[in-house]
């Protein structure tokens, strides 16, 4: 029995050209995609503070991404959670947190330097694992079916390892050996990393991120806000045949066209979702903002602000974003409750209030399916 595939030690993709991915069905899907994608960004820009996205829209990926992963949270429990860090400390919560911080640290790397590179990813993964293990330097797990029958290895050298992201980051940041759609390429280098695995754990969520950051860092979105999580859960068979058919027959462009052409369908229905849940976000947001001037002499941007980049808010919140003493953040949070906008939950000895509209948004499954 020959051993099973494993990546040599020259990038698959550097043996494909641009030009293996100009049939009809190809750019015919990267049109639909982008011009979605076109949609998103203009969108997204049109909310003042965009904060507010990266924070609710950064939140849903965390968890889908990480169920993924069979890391299993609740809305209900992660929101808890991204307010009251302390008091809520499942495993699963703890890991979306670590998601989310992750996001963050790698958006500001790409907006400080204009790149991804690897050690950027080594940063990630640092955070979502809070270890400093870097790559791997033992070998890596198998990819078993459910039989047991052994179907890939990844790269088992440490070196090798090495040299392949040095490699895989050219590729990233450099267009000149390979100019095809960013979109194209996001799905390669997509492919390529989850291949190498190069760390002991994380390398899905990892990979995950650099998607979303590899478009923001091509202009293709301005913050990250699309998140192809919830479309590989959903199509999670797919997604690993694609995969697995790349590795054992990679000299064939078809079937590299065949995974492409499923990356960039996940862009398309991906971006559909997302134009629909930020569209709710923006009414909703507009909705709340002119019945609280209407009826509360204390409407300010700040507090508008302060409701929607918090799915539940605090009182250290408000305290903290409007500066105002905790009995006045006390006061305008109970007239809030009172009004309507939020319901209040207790704590411990504490309050959180909850920001009915954005949580019915963002729990909503019919928006998820209408983007479908």
């Amino acid at each position: 029995m020959p051993p099973p595939p494993t990546l040599p030690p020259l990038l698959p993709l550097s043996r494909l050209k641009a030009a293996d991915f100009e049939s009809a069905a190809v750019l015919k899907a990267v049109a639909r995609a982008s011009r979605k994608l076109a949609e998103l960004k203009g969108l997204a820009a049109a909310i003042p503070n965009q904060g507010i996205l990266i924070n609710t829209l950064g939140l849903q990926e965390a968890k889908d991404s990480s169920a993924i992963e069979n890391i299993v949270t609740t809305h209900d429990e992660l929101f808890r959670a991204s307010t009251y860090p302390d008091l809520f400390t499942s495993p699963a919560a703890k890991e979306v947190r670590h998601y989310v911080q992750a996001l963050r640290v790698g958006f500001e790397r790409v907006q400080r330097t204009g790149l991804i590179t690897a050690n950027h990813m080594v940063e990630i993964q640092a955070e979502l694992e809070q270890n400093n293990a870097g790559f791997r330097k033992l070998p890596g797990t198998a990819l078993k079916t459910s039989t047991g029958k052994t179907v890939y290895v990844p790269p088992q050298d440490p070196a090798e390892i090495v040299a392949l992201m040095r490699d895989l980051e050219r590729f990233i940041n450099d267009d000149s050996g390979f100019d095809a759609d960013p979109l194209i390429k996001m799905a390669l280098v997509h492919h390529q990393f989850e291949s190498i695995h190069p760390f002991y754990d994380g390398n899905g969520r990892t990979g995950r991120i650099v998607n979303v950051l590899y478009l923001v860092n091509k202009g293709l979105l301005d913050i990250p806000v699309l998140y192809l999580s919830r479309h590989i859960v959903r199509n999670k068979p797919s997604y690993y045949h694609l995969l697995q058919a790349v590795r054992e027959q990679g000299d064939a462009p078809e079937v590299w066209q065949a995974w492409v052409l499923y990356m960039l369908q996940a862009v398309e229905v991906t971006a559909q979702q997302t134009i629909t849940t930020v569209a709710a976000i923006k009414d909703a947001l507009l909705d709340t903002k002119h019945r609280i001037r209407a009826a509360h002499r204390f409407y300010s941007q700040d507090l508008i602000n302060n409701l929607f980049m918090h799915p539940y808010t605090k009182i250290e919140f408000v305290e903290r974003d409007l500066k105002v003493s905790r009995l006045t953040a006390t006061k305008y949070l109970d007239a809030l409750t009172a009004g309507g906008f939020v319901r209040k939950m207790k704590v411990g000895r504490s309050n959180y209030y909850s920001n009915l509209a954005l949580n019915a948004i963002l729990t909503r499954t019919d928006l998820v399916e209408e983007g479908a």
